[in-house]
């Protein structure tokens, strides 16, 4: 069995972190998204991976290499526009053979991994598993329809009208019988080959076509709001680790992870909390379900719920909360009498400010 990986994308949603990185790098619990997808497929058994890339290609590759330190032999696979998640079958075609494989988004988090899940496809052998939550949005998933035995018996893109609250999350199972589907589908109004349709081209030719709905917690992670969630549910499983200095000021309450070189004076730290490598905290108070990545520097500032990425300073700041600073960002307080914010902010930039 083989797995193919998607992580191309412009990642529009999570602008302007994403003008610089990949949308699959940017990390929940100090570790990029895409690796968790990852590892995933390395527990369930699946070692043949092929990554489906588009601009964003030398940064995942620089990140990935060629998949050994996950225990995962990569092939990367480009795609020249993002044509839909049809196409990423249809170019992947040589790659994938006649072997069953897992499609995979890689901006995606299921938590508790897919092995059981991949053993149920693997023994039951249908056409096609897809995996089904019950969402309040339909209309921005893709949904399948259900009969009163639980048979899926139709799926619709992003429709105007639901015909359930059953999305299809980002992680399909597939035989070799789908290669048919995609070369028989046209773009849709989107412009891109639909995995949908060709999940509908298979259950019209009477395929076997599985649905479970997982209880657990899945999540796209595309834009900030529910990648500080995924971040949340994530650091609740942080385990507590002590591998740089804390000093006899500083308290740590709850399960709180401090990595290597990391350096802790006079704080005061609310876990679940991840303090990278390299990171300085001074004189702050670092609420949960907060982030920091490596190499960071925080000093007399108060943060909550909130990631900071690689190399980034805040300094003098009352409160931070739900936030997600960029690499190598600076947040100062303004100087001087003028009650004034001053502001250098990328495209698509959000500010809230307390006035």
């Amino acid at each position: 069995m083989k797995a193919l990986v998607l992580a191309g994308g412009s990642g529009t949603r999570l602008r302007p972190i994403t003008y610089t990185s990949a949308k699959q790098l940017v990390p929940v619990a100090n570790k990029p998204v895409l690796f968790y997808a990852l590892e995933d497929l390395r527990d369930a058994g699946v070692t043949d991976v092929g990554i489906v890339v588009g601009d964003t290609a030398p940064a995942i590759h620089a990140a990935v290499g060629d998949g050994s330190q996950f225990g995962l032999d990569v092939t990367y696979i480009h795609q020249n526009a993002p044509l839909g998640l049809a196409h990423t079958v249809l170019i992947a075609k040589d790659f994938l053979g006649e072997e069953d494989f897992i499609m995979y988004l890689g901006d995606n988090i299921i938590v508790g991994g897919i092995t059981d899940l991949v053993h149920d496809f693997r023994t039951a052998r249908p056409d096609v598993q897809v995996l089904l939550t019950q969402v309040s949005n339909p209309r921005d998933f893709g949904v399948a329809e259900l009969d009163a035995s639980g048979r899926i018996i139709g799926v619709q893109e992003k429709p105007s009208h639901p015909r359930s609250n059953k999305a299809i999350i980002g992680i399909y199972m597939f035989t070799a019988t789908v290669h048919e589907a995609v070369r028989n589908l046209k773009p849709s109004a989107r412009g891109e080959l639909e995995i949908t349709e060709a999940i509908q081209w298979l259950i019209d030719s009477d395929c076997k076509v599985a649905a479970t709905t997982i209880l657990g917690y899945w999540k796209d992670t595309g834009n900030v709001a529910d990648l500080l969630e995924v971040n949340r549910v994530v650091l609740e499983n942080c385990q507590p680790r002590l591998l740089g200095s804390v000093d006899d000021a500083s308290e740590l309450i709850g399960r709180v992870a401090i990595e290597k070189d990391a350096e802790v004076r006079a704080c005061r730290i609310l876990g679940p909390v991840i303090i990278g490598a390299g990171t300085r905290i001074v004189g702050s108070c670092i609420g949960p379900f907060s982030s920091i990545a490596p190499n960071c520097t925080i000093i007399d500032s108060e943060i909550e719920y909130s990631i900071v990425l690689e190399g980034s300073l805040i300094e003098g700041v009352r409160r931070i909360e739900a936030s997600l600073i960029g690499r190598n960002a600076k947040v100062l307080p303004a100087t001087g009498a003028v009650k004034a914010h001053r502001l250098v902010l990328a495209d698509h930039s959000e500010v809230q400010i307390s006035c």
